[in-house]
């Protein structure tokens, strides 16, 4: 389902870019999860309070839906060689399209030129089919045995590259409820939660619902446009069942409040919500892209992570918070000394 949208004309990327401190991105999660710090900002009440995210309960009501993406993440970054070269080449699997067929990112792509053959180990190779933009690559693989135990023995978790650290416990880029393997990203939002944290917002008359969102090329492709209209989102995965829609349009007749955790949740339902914020069961390819002039049909409020600059998802925040009011609260992050994008702090907005 396309969804367009309505900005102001000539809204430029570089209106979406704060200064960040290296030492201020991330390289390891905290522990336990819930230690993580959390921004709260209230739009109502135009105010800003700094807590820990094992305090969400104190900024959450009873009767609130928690919505979470229970995504899980594959083992997506692959290492191998183009026939007749000796150099390294760095395939991240975004989505697989059929039995044999993946769409790809590869660094350095330019070697990799259709028809290319790619040799990752003895048991598995792939052949180029198509050459896309940004070093995008449909690939076919051939294998001999099972592909997913094959992908799991010489798959990487594919952290984002602004992370040099190397990841101790794999299971730390996926959040507690994972579920459905597909994503070539972790919803970041979500790593934050414990089990006993989800316990403690049921016991206080919380609510979950669960949708589906598979991380693709959607949200790993940079804003290279100097306007962001002109900015194409690729399509990704969504799922959204009868049982978890039903709690959704529950919610939305009762008047009760929508929270999504993360921008994943954000775009599936925003995807699918009619005018009145009801939700279907359905599945299928959303390439919506939101950004300041939206109006949210659904949500009424977002747990997020601190994201890069000029990116779509701080373009998503700013639709929801207003521009200049989302680059002042990131500003006041930054003077805060809060850790910034995958394995960051999170923030709150109600």
């Amino acid at each position: 389902m396309d969804e367009k949208n309505t900005s102001p004309k000539g809204m430029s990327t570089h209106d979406f870019y704060y200064d960040l401190p290296e030492a201020q991105i991330a390289q390891t999660p905290v522990e336990p999860r819930d230690s993580s710090r959390l921004l709260v900002y209230d739009r109502a009440a135009d105010s800003v309070t700094h807590a820990h995210f094992y305090d969400l309960g104190s900024f959450l009501r009873k009767g609130d839906l928690l919505v979470i993406n229970n995504t899980r993440v594959i083992p997506a970054r692959i290492f191998g060689h183009i026939e007749n070269h000796e150099s390294v080449l760095e395939v991240l699997l975004l989505r697989r399209l059929d039995y044999t067929h993946w769409q790809t990112i590869m660094k350095p792509a330019r070697k990799a030129r259709l028809g290319s053959i790619i040799h990752f180990c003895d048991e598995l190779s792939a052949r180029v089919t198509e050459v896309g933009e940004y070093g995008a690559r449909t690939i076919e693989f051939c294998f001999d045995g099972v592909f997913e135990d094959i992908l799991d023995r010489v798959g990487n978790m594919p952290l984002p590259p602004y992370i040099k650290e190397k990841l101790v416990d794999k299971e730390r880029y996926q959040t507690v409820y994972s579920k459905v393997e597909g994503s070539a990203a972790a919803p970041t939002a979500g790593l934050h939660f414990t089990p006993q944290l989800m316990d403690s917002l049921r016991a206080q008359g919380v609510e979950f619902a669960t949708v589906l969102l598979h991380i693709g090329l959607g949200t790993f492709r940079p804003v290279k446009e100097d306007n962001i209209l002109d900015h194409k989102m690729h399509t990704e995965y969504y799922e959204i069942d009868s049982d978890n829609a039903e709690i959704i349009n529950r919610a939305v007749r009762e008047g009760r409040r929508v929270i999504c955790v993360g921008t994943t949740s954000v775009r599936t339902l925003e995807t699918v919500a009619d005018d009145n914020g009801f939700v279907r069961p359905c599945s299928g390819e959303t390439d919506i892209f939101i950004y300041p002039g939206y109006r949210f049909k659904c949500v009424k409020g977002l747990i997020t992570n601190f994201h890069l600059p000029e990116s779509t998802l701080i373009m998503l925040v700013s639709a929801f918070v207003g521009r200049e009011k989302t680059l002042e609260l990131y500003n006041e992050a930054v003077r805060n000394n809060y850790r910034f994008f995958s394995f960051g702090d999170a923030s709150l907005f109600l």
